[in-house]
């Protein structure tokens, strides 16, 4: 039995069309089903489990609030209900099936391991209203993952309870309102410099505070002196996001941090970006008086599909009496308790609490399991291969794209504007549609505003060169089709995805959110 070296044809002669693009009665492309909405197929009268009628007993008992019309749900099989689930997710995109270069939200592996050890019995199985006696190794992982996070930022308090990144901020945020509050000192006004993430400006904003712009240097930084000169008695706090959102690192940070303490403000440092410096930095050295740590990032359990998610924040020595409730306490070998109040007399003044538990349990397990998997010197090696890889990405396509802030090497994620464009009519758009097409998710694009045209691309230390070898082959495929005018391989782009390019604006302006039967358009002359 001999090899077969011609392989199977992958696209048609010339001239002709590709199979994917031909019609089918069914719609169905090969293996690749046509998955309507389930209300479109479901059938009336039809369900996968049998219920028995309800008695005229029953219906007095409701006291005449029994339905009176059909339950508003698709009726199905239960075979047909699975297969439904089943190719719907065979649809989805995710980092278990290819690189997902989204810049700033570091999309990395998430090691199966970490996904035993959060479904143990005793961790995955308890209740957060169970006597405290009952989950004393629960609060002992909360305990030790709460000190690891202060070893690694180099502060000396940690909030656990934050839910993820936005959450975290408003968090470290309402502590600073809290110790300016505790002083008897009103201040009005938070800086967020151009390069920080969108969701500072919303933080502050949401909290009464008037939100001013610190403009970033022609390099992508921030000035120390454009500090200084928007500093007054009414400016609260400073958020700076670090490495910033155009991938690079502040040189200046302990200067500014300097300038924000001369002027009795707090330094917040959002720390989504802390893949980047773990092991490297230790953000409480840098003068940070607050900062989330997205858990879901940084110490893997990417993010994508909406969470879970966890944000506990770390507080400087001046912040820490007013981290919120609850707190994990050791009592030494009576074991571990949770401090739902504060008790009177006590030093600490939390601002209350930020949610009705502790935090995010599984997401505290996967946290804690990837940092003792990998150590001091794994998490620093993690660290070090991200910012090696966004480098690589860029020193592979600088000669033909082009990179708005060349003075700086790139942190974790590599930035790109739309400059290598503008002789051609493709778009950054036209751009991440073709990558589509090309088996990859797009990058972050448009983002940060501080670019036109923007490109951010974060490979995480999760990718193998070969992989990263094949992404950069193919974007300069796609960038030399552009230069070269080949309109037509952007135009319609995405073509093999199962659904093509959507009419975003309209989409945003006029989005159909929920599903409705279809009704018979009555003819003009009607």
């Amino acid at each position: 039995m001999t090899m077969n070296r011609q392989g199977r044809q992958t696209a048609g002669e010339a001239g002709t069309e590709p199979a994917d693009r031909l019609d089918t009665f069914t719609g169905n492309r090969g293996l690749r089903i046509e998955e309507p909405l389930i209300f479109e197929y479901g059938r009336e009268r039809e369900t996968g489990v049998d219920l028995p009628a309800g008695s005229e007993e029953e219906s007095l008992r409701l006291g005449g609030l029994e339905r009176r019309k059909p339950l508003d749900l698709p009726g199905l099989s239960e075979p047909e209900t699975m297969r439904h689930y089943v190719r719907l997710s065979r649809s989805n995109y995710a980092i278990d099936s290819g690189i997902y270069p989204l810049g700033s939200c570091t999309m990395k592996h998430n090691p199966r391991l970490n996904e035993a050890v959060a479904r143990l019995p005793g961790l995955s199985d308890i209740h957060p209203l169970q006597p405290v006696s009952t989950v004393q190794g629960a609060l002992e992982l909360i305990d030790t993952l709460a000190h690891w996070l202060k070893v690694a930022t180099g502060l000396p308090a940690v909030a656990m309870s934050p839910k993820a990144g936005a959450h975290g901020e408003l968090c470290g945020m309402m502590a600073i309102k809290a110790a300016h509050q505790a002083k008897g000192d009103a201040r009005s006004i938070v800086l967020v410099p151009e390069s920080a993430h969108g969701t500072n400006p919303a933080t502050a904003a949401l909290l009464g505070y008037k939100v001013e712009t610190v403009p970033a240097r022609e390099d992508g930084t921030v000035d120390p002196e454009a500090v200084r000169s928007k500093m007054s008695p009414q400016v609260a706090a400073l958020m700076l996001t670090n490495p910033n959102t155009c991938g690079l690192f502040e040189p200046d940070v302990i200067e500014i941090a300097k300038a924000v303490h001369e002027a009795g403000a707090y330094f917040y440092c959002d720390g989504a970006n802390f893949n980047a410096i773990q092991g490297r930095v230790r953000p409480g050295d840098l003068g940070v008086d607050a900062m989330h740590i997205n858990l879901h990032k940084t110490f893997s359990t990417p993010h994508g599909g909406g969470g879970p998610g966890a944000g506990p924040v770390v507080l400087s020595e001046a912040l820490a009496p007013f981290a919120p409730l609850p707190w994990v306490v050791s009592n030494g070998e009576q074991g571990f308790d949770l401090v739902e109040h504060a008790a009177e007399g006590d030093e600490t003044r939390p601002f209350g609490r930020m949610t009705a538990f502790h935090g995010q349990m599984g997401m505290f397990v996967r946290a804690l399991a990837w940092m003792m998997s990998h150590g001091s010197d794994g998490m620093r090696q993690a660290a070090e291969d991200a910012v090696l890889s966004a480098n690589y990405v860029r020193a592979c396509l600088s000669d033909l794209m082009s990179v708005p802030f060349p003075d700086h090497p790139s942190m974790h994620e590599v930035l790109f504007d739309d400059g290598f464009l503008y002789e051609s009519d493709i778009s950054t758009l036209d751009i991440a549609k073709a990558l589509i097409d090309e088996g990859f998710h797009p990058m972050t694009i448009y983002f940060p505003l501080v670019v036109h045209g923007a490109m951010l691309i974060e490979p995480t230390e999760s990718e193998s060169k070969a992989s990263l070898d094949l992404f950069v082959a193919t974007l300069r495929d796609l960038v030399i089709a552009a230069k070269r005018g080949d309109r037509a391989r952007f135009a319609d782009a995405p073509r093999y995805a199962p659904r093509r390019r959507l009419d975003e604006t309209t989409a945003a302006r006029k989005p159909i959110l929920c599903w409705l039967p279809r009704r018979p358009q009555a003819d003009a002359a009607e």
